[in-house]
């Protein structure tokens, strides 16, 4: 039986797509009553390292996690000099695995990250380009390697993809996804708004593995095959340091009445509204695909800062206390994480009856 909470969904998304925000502020994150058992979480770059430690946190609450361009999880241990030097170029030498697997089990011990049981049914796609000059395409290779020792069984559940002529960035598909040149990085040296243009429908790609759908079957389609709204709305109730004012979300239509899945979409550095407009939560392709398979995608921002002049996700501890001897960025009391927890556990909420 449908709950009778449900429906009271698509009131809501009615509301927010029909009524101008006020003049002050953007509507709130709605309540849409979607599924807590189908959650992914994907991310380029900066994000795609927090997409990692979102999924190594929660492990109980995200099903899939697809990251691009990005290394192995915790790779920074705290230290912007790691960060730098072993995690985007790898001239201190390459992460040692054997480390990470020790912060991990002392994380483990105080309950900061899920359980090694729930890590292991996590369906994973990871790519990289083989061409990447802002993070060396090993270490992807090193994301897999750490994610297979951790899955209950690799064969099945990890597919690890390397590009060889393709920078860093997010490849799309030109013909069904056409933007202006000028909004494009190029295939294989990246730049731009590091959307690429590649001829690679990469969202869907990566998509259809971690929801197991037969490829082609709604991939990147064009902005006229879209049924759904993208929605602007207010980030303030879950301000914490590096995240931007406000955010978005992608909602098909048939997702209005609740009971759909959701994935977390996490831009990388210089990718967010603030550098490169509605460029890349209109045009990834990832509405496309979910307009498909009613799925829901949440667009969260970080934002630029002294301290993050390029609007990066924190990967490296930037937005804990300074005071910390280890920031905690990447587990279940990391500032960051907590707030997308906070802001999937919203839309997973039934709605008000009224």
């Amino acid at each position: 039986m449908t709950s009778p909470r449900l429906p009271a969904a698509g009131l809501v998304l009615a509301v927010l797509v029909a009524t101008p925000a006020a003049a002050d502020r953007l509507p709130d994150l709605p309540r849409l009553g979607l599924k807590e058992t189908d959650t992914s979480v994907i991310g380029i770059s900066s994000g795609g390292y927090m997409a990692t430690q979102l999924a190594v946190a929660w492990p109980e609450r995200f099903q899939a996690l697809g990251v691009l361009g990005a290394g192995p999880w915790s790779c920074a241990q705290g230290s912007l000099g790691l960060a730098l030097g072993q995690c985007m170029t790898t001239r201190l030498g390459p992460p040692q695995l054997g480390e990470l697997e020790q912060r991990l089990t002392d994380y483990r011990e105080v309950e900061r990250v899920g359980s090694a049981e729930a890590l292991a049914q996590l369906r994973a796609f990871v790519w990289h380009g083989g061409a990447d000059k802002t993070v060396d395409p090993s270490l992807g290779s090193v994301l897999a390697e750490q994610l297979a020792n951790w899955l209950a069984d690799p064969q099945t559940q990890l597919r690890f993809v390397q590009s060889d002529n393709i920078g860093h960035g997010w490849p799309i598909e030109r013909e069904a996804i056409p933007l202006p040149a000028t909004e494009l990085g190029d295939c294989q040296k990246g730049g731009g708004t590091h959307l690429l243009a590649c001829d690679k429908d990469l969202a869907g790609e990566v998509m259809d593995w971690l929801h197991d759908t037969p490829p082609g079957m709604g991939g990147a389609g064009g902005a006229d095959t879209l049924s759904g709204h993208l929605l602007h709305f207010d980030q303030d109730d879950f301000a914490v340091k590096g995240l931007d004012s406000s955010g978005y979300l992608f909602v098909p239509d048939e997702c209005g009445a609740g009971g759909c899945g959701l994935t977390v979409a996490l831009h990388g550095c210089a990718m967010g509204a603030e550098q490169i407009g509605e460029t890349f939560v209109r045009h990834s392709g990832l509405n496309e695909w979910a307009s498909a398979h009613n799925r829901v995608v949440l667009y969260p921002q970080a934002e630029t800062s002294m301290a993050n002049p390029k609007g990066c996700w924190d990967w490296w501890g930037f937005a804990e206390s300074t005071w910390q001897l280890d920031p905690l960025h990447d587990t279940r009391d990391g500032t960051q994480i907590r707030a997308l927890i906070a802001m999937v556990e919203r839309l997973q909420e039934a709605p008000d009856a009224n």
